[in-house]
């Protein structure tokens, strides 16, 4: 019962995520008060967010290709989690790691759409 909420509460702030990137886009490049539009992320946070995904993409990569991933979380205590031994929690590491690759690359998506507008 615990991972169906788990999956469901992550689908669901990934469709909020996903609808509040789309309401920027939409906007236009200027706001109601007149002013450019900004997005998400600065460019500082742009440049973080830009390199947490990549790493986080290469974690995810290397993981499928050794079959084994760490545990993502501070109760687990460098605990290692296999393809063979632990299928449940290895793909729960994994859905997480491609949820965020994919939160945070969504979110520079929206950021350079929105400052290379014409």
């Amino acid at each position: 019962m615990r991972q169906v909420i788990y999956y469901s509460l992550m689908l669901l702030l990934g469709f909020f995520w996903f609808r509040y990137g789309q309401k920027l886009l939409r906007q236009g490049p200027r706001d109601e008060n007149d002013e450019l539009a900004k997005g998400p992320l600065g460019p500082v946070g742009l440049l973080m967010s830009t390199g947490i995904a990549c790493a986080l993409f290469f974690f995810m990569m290397r993981g499928l290709i050794r079959r084994e991933i760490p545990c993502v979380g501070k109760g687990c205590q460098s605990q290692l989690y296999t393809l063979a031994a632990n299928a449940a929690d290895y793909w729960a590491n994994m859905f997480f790691l491609l949820w965020m690759v994919l939160g945070l690359g969504y979110a520079v998506y929206v950021t350079l759409r929105i400052w290379l507008r014409p």
